[in-house]
């Protein structure tokens, strides 16, 4: 195992610099692309979400990879290289699997346990496998990681430690009140219609908001959002759906404005949201959680309006208490580290077991022809148990050292017992490779749809 991953986060980076660099999804793809055409990458996946951006690859050789998968991150996030590359982080081998382990379960999350990253690694993954980027390693590395994920939400209060990135910023918008109590009776307003603004709009129902207004560039999902927030079995809020152009007059009549969209430019100008500020005798709340911003910074110098948005919660979020399940989470993340790199140690001298059997059976068959060429009168019953007899001492010969092999393998540094059995019993390096391929076939038609 030669995992890599390059990358950068709200942990490593400022605001302005990851805003410049975000990803959307027709540049992630060519990004994979072009990162599996380089020499050093053998398959490779990116999860990019509004605070992070990720490549992930097998490599064959560590620098060369880290000096690859920067560039590329660079040439495709559109910041050059020597302005990026201080903000750049790299993990490698088991410290590539804790970061992705931790990363799964909150901890390296804005918001510490909020469990909207599992389903931004679940479309990392789908991506990957779309694409056929992703091959054994990183289907296996990030179906774990999900369960990793869901392992510490099951098993400890993490979810106490920390909440949605949209629950949140409306705890900042709310300031010492309880949400309900502050969004009860407001009109809101949600620019966007992807995962987080319908999140946010379900989370704006549930607190008892009077009425909410869904736009977007699309309108038909706009229409489908605000039917879905609408239906008894729903939320049962007031809702419906307006057009982006309409947007300016939305924002005069909002109280509350929550804006995540896949823009490049700015929704929500300094000048727009000056004129819907004006004359009004209650504040004008906006919650801007896109990465880039939407609403413009200049927002939080105009008179009457209180803006959150990502840099602020990351302010926040730097002097929220941690719980004491978080070191409960870090037990767990730990010990599945562990585990995985076993496994995969141990699946790597797989191949070379199944080929020195392999080896073994020819040579059972190749001896047993030979007898029978040199004792023709045997009838079937005694060719029979003569095959048996020479199998089973072939099989009680190589049974404790391929079960003590592998374990071995299994320990850390185990690598080299695969190269030491090959060696030893002189395998086809070929044979080998072309059990290797068989495996990596299998794998990728199991693991096809299982995201």
């Amino acid at each position: 195992m030669s995992l890599l991953v390059v990358g950068l986060s709200h942990r490593s980076a400022p605001v302005s610099i990851l805003e410049r660099a975000s990803l959307p999804s027709d540049t992630q793809a060519k990004l994979l692309q072009d990162t599996l055409a380089a020499e050093p990458a053998a398959e490779a996946t990116v999860l990019a979400t509004c605070n992070r951006i990720e490549l992930y690859a097998d490599v064959d050789k560590f620098h060369a990879g880290v000096a690859e998968l920067s560039t590329l991150l660079a040439q495709h996030s559109g910041v050059g290289l020597e302005e990026l590359t201080p903000y750049l982080y790299v993990h490698y081998e088991d410290r590539a699997v804790h970061h992705l382990f931790s990363v799964a379960c909150g901890l390296d999350s804005m918001v510490v346990g909020e469990g909207q990253i599992l389903g931004q690694i679940k479309d990392a993954l789908a991506l990957g496998q779309d694409l056929h980027t992703a091959g054994r390693l990183l289907n296996d590395l990030f179906q774990q990681a999900l369960r990793v994920g869901k392992r510490a939400h099951s098993e400890t209060g993490i979810d106490r430690a920390g909440q949605s990135l949209v629950t949140f910023g409306l705890e900042q918008l709310a300031q010492d009140t309880a949400v309900e109590s502050w969004a009860g009776g407001k009109k809101a307003l949600v620019i966007g219609a992807g995962s987080m603004s319908s999140l946010a709009a379900a989370t704006l129902a549930r607190a008892g908001v009077a009425e909410i207004v869904i736009a977007n560039r699309t309108l038909a999902r706009a229409e489908r959002l605000a039917e879905i927030l609408a239906e008894p079995g729903g939320t049962g809020v007031a809702a419906r759906a307006a057009e982006m152009v309409a947007v300016g007059d939305e924002l005069g009549r909002a109280d509350i404005v929550v804006s995540c969209t896949g823009a490049t430019g700015l929704v929500l100008t300094g000048d727009a949201v000056e004129a819907a500020a004006a004359g009004r005798d209650e504040p004008l709340y906006l919650l801007d959680l896109a990465m880039p911003r939407d609403i413009d910074a200049a927002a939080h110098r105009i008179p009457g309006v209180r803006l959150v948005d990502i840099e602020s919660l990351a302010d926040a979020s730097a002097d929220a208490p941690m719980a004491h399940d978080v070191d409960q989470v870090r037990g767990i993340v730990s010990d599945e580290v562990a585990a995985f790199g076993a496994a995969q140690r141990a699946a790597h001298i797989t191949p070379t077991v199944v080929a020195l059997r392999t080896m073994a059976a020819d040579v059972v068959a190749s001896e047993v022809a030979r007898l029978e060429g040199r004792l023709p009168g045997l009838d079937d019953k005694q060719r029979a148990e003569i095959t048996q007899t020479v199998r089973r001492v072939v099989d009680k010969l190589l049974h404790a050292p391929t079960v003590r092999v592998k374990q071995l393998a299994s320990e850390p540094g185990g690598a080299g017992y695969a190269d030491a059995l090959r060696t030893l019993f002189d395998l086809d390096p070929e044979t080998v490779a072309s059990v290797s391929r068989a495996d990596l076939n299998d794998a990728d038609v199991k693991n096809r749809g299982r995201v």
